[in-house]
């Protein structure tokens, strides 16, 4: 079997040899396209012209290990397909590095569709965007709500100590993948290390919370298909995942997607409209909600700017990187506006 028709980062051939020993309900010869790379885990659709899966490996030149871990995902996959949270079948794990030169996963492709962009709202009016909204914060509590350990995810993280070992974990990850000098993320650091708060509670966490990393309806964008991209998932705080995911409302985090990230439109929920629905969900007490918004900002920071990194080294699959750079120093800085009203409460 040669490699021909393979995209940039999957050589078919070894993936071939793989579904022929490993997926049996695969009949042909498979063949793959890039569904998203390098922002995160590299996504690809395959087919053998009758079924669909989708292959998850980790980026190029990948520079924070512990933001691209397949074997997490693919645990937590697999752990909740039998809660009705909705995910996407888990089918085969490999973690040996020798087939593809990284580990890899594959899950069941899941019909629908993922709103990307802005463009990407604008054939639907306001109730249905203001609902998608709503929907996805409760997907989000309803997540939290989920009791681990009874679906065998007691050992998946230690929650106790999990804000501390965020801050620490996301300064290291800036150290490895630092492009610049820039003091303010020096700032927000050590004011983070200084306020550490009481953590709220323990859940499994998604650790990137997102509108793009939800497969929604094709007729209802309200009605969430599979939630996706699960590779710093974990157990901790789970104010931490909802801290993330308002953060990922700033048009500050706009140039990071596809220069016009769909999680920033105006047409969605405010935050404060997203923060008292969660609560009203959860039954959370949200007092202490701005340092968790600060740890967001700080840690989308950090990503976007390991995702510069690898831009700049030439290690991206696919367009739109050019834009990335420009969105850490404004997340800082939202960052350290968060950290400030915390101290004023």
């Amino acid at each position: 079997m040669s490699d021909s028709g393979s995209p940039a980062g999957l050589p078919l051939s070894p993936v071939r040899r793989f579904f022929a020993e490993h997926i049996p309900e695969a009949s042909g010869e498979v063949s793959a396209e890039l569904v998203s790379g390098g922002r995160s885990n590299l996504t690809y659709l395959l087919t053998d012209g009758q079924s669909r899966w989708i292959l998850r490996r980790p980026p190029l030149g990948g520079l924070t290990p512990s933001a691209h871990d397949i074997g997490r995902e693919f645990r937590v996959t697999a752990a909740l397909n039998a809660t009705g949270f909705p995910v996407a079948r888990a089918v085969a794990l490999c973690e040996d590095s020798s087939v593809l030169g990284a580990p890899f996963s594959i899950v069941e492709f899941v019909s629908g569709q993922v709103i990307r962009t802005q463009q990407d709202l604008i054939r639907y009016d306001h109730e249905r965007v203001t609902r998608c909204g709503f929907a996805l914060v409760e997907m989000l509590a309803a997540l939290h709500a989920i009791p681990f350990a009874e679906i065998g995810l007691a050992g998946f993280g230690r929650p106790q100590g999990y804000l501390a070992r965020q801050v620490n974990r996301w300064y290291d990850q800036w150290k490895r993948v630092a492009t610049r000098e820039l003091g303010d993320i020096e700032v927000l650091h050590a004011r983070l290390a200084e306020d550490i708060p009481p953590e709220s509670g323990a859940s499994i966490v998604h650790g990137d919370f997102r509108i793009d990393n939800a497969i929604l309806d094709e007729s209802d964008i309200a009605s969430v298909r599979a939630v996706v991209d699960w590779e710093m998932a974990t157990l901790g705080d789970p104010l931490a995942d909802l801290g993330l995911h308002l953060v990922y409302r700033d048009p500050a985090f706009g140039p990071v997607v596809f220069g016009a990230a769909a999680s920033v439109s105006d047409r969605l929920p405010p935050v404060p409209a997203l923060a008292d629905r969660y609560a009203a969900v959860s039954g959370s007490d949200l007092s202490l909600l701005d340092y968790y918004l600060a740890l967001g900002y700080f840690k989308i920071a950090v990503i976007a700017e390991g995702i510069h990194a690898r831009h700049l080294a030439g290690h991206t699959v696919g367009a739109g990187f050019e834009t990335v750079g420009s969105a850490v120093p404004r997340l800082v800085t939202g960052g350290l506006r968060a950290l400030a009203a915390s101290r004023r409460t």
